[in-house]
């Protein structure tokens, strides 16, 4: 068991923040030796000191970059005994408006950018007979108008790592899909176009709904410990996949009338 296990090495991309950053931390108190992967060095640097870590600024949007980043967690760590690939953008508008391009942004990082990383790890973790974390969302399961690119990379990426469990447990590595619900995070004060931070901007989500950081990540690391297939974050997260897997039709109905009395995009579960 991976707590058992003498000084785990995690790797995890997106971790200069949010659920990333909170994986980091939770790992780092069990004992193990962390490697935070994202683009912003300045802060992924200021997390590694504070944990003992790893910092390797790393885009996964970059052909290279990956395969870069796990070679110097390799050579610093000697192996990697689970990866998440948590690293991921949020692109909202109404169809009207967004660009084919706009859609591709969303699917490098969103979709190509966790083949990436599984493509960078395999090794490593088919050696280590390792865990991969998969992060989509609970909009992998629950679609929201004004989100279409990011709802679809979500959905496509619960089938990647469906898929990937299937085809790597039978090598030794488990395959766990994230689903996040309302949790803490940037993700929601960046805007929806751009993908930069908005001055002053405030969470949209009611905060009582919000779980925090280091409270989801226990349960994604305890889900990654235990090798589930799949994890949901939080109550109203597990109640809205439930609810799509075992009443669509009322799910859809709800969700119509919904999106009539908001703003097309104005809130992802995540």
């Amino acid at each position: 068991m991976l707590r058992a296990m003498s000084e785990p090495v995690v790797l995890i991309t997106g971790a200069s923040s949010g659920i990333g950053l909170a994986l980091a931390e939770e790992y780092a108190e069990r004992g193990a030796r962390v490697a935070l992967l994202a683009r912003r060095a300045e802060r992924l640097e200021e997390a590694a000191r504070r944990l003992g870590g790893a910092a390797i600024r790393c885009d996964v949007c970059i052909d290279g970059d990956l395969e870069r980043a796990t070679t110097e967690v390799e050579q610093r760590f000697g192996r990697i005994d689970v990866a998440i690939a948590n690293a991921g953008i949020a692109v909202g508008g109404t169809i009207d408006k967004l660009s084919l391009d706009d859609f591709r942004r969303q699917f490098e990082t969103n979709l190509f950018g966790v083949l990436r990383t599984v493509k960078a790890v395999l090794e490593p973790l088919r050696r280590s007979r390792g865990r991969l974390g998969i992060v989509g969302s609970v909009n992998g399961f629950l679609p929201v108008a004004g989100w279409s690119p990011y709802v679809a990379s979500k959905f496509a990426v619960r089938g990647l790592a469906e898929a990937l469990a299937l085809e790597l447990g039978a090598q030794g590595v488990s395959v766990t899909h994230i689903a996040p619900g309302f949790v803490e995070s940037e993700m929601r004060l960046i805007d929806k176009r751009t993908g930069t931070l908005k001055d002053g901007a405030r969470d949209p989500v009611p905060r009582w709904l919000v779980m925090p950081g280091r409270v989801a990540a226990k349960h994604i690391a305890d889900a990654l410990e235990a090798r589930q297939a799949e994890v949901v974050i939080t109550n109203h997260g597990k109640l809205a996949a439930w609810a799509t897997r075992m009443a669509p039709g009322l799910v859809r109905g709800v969700l119509g009338l919904a999106g009539k009395r908001m703003k097309p995009g104005e809130i992802s579960l995540r």
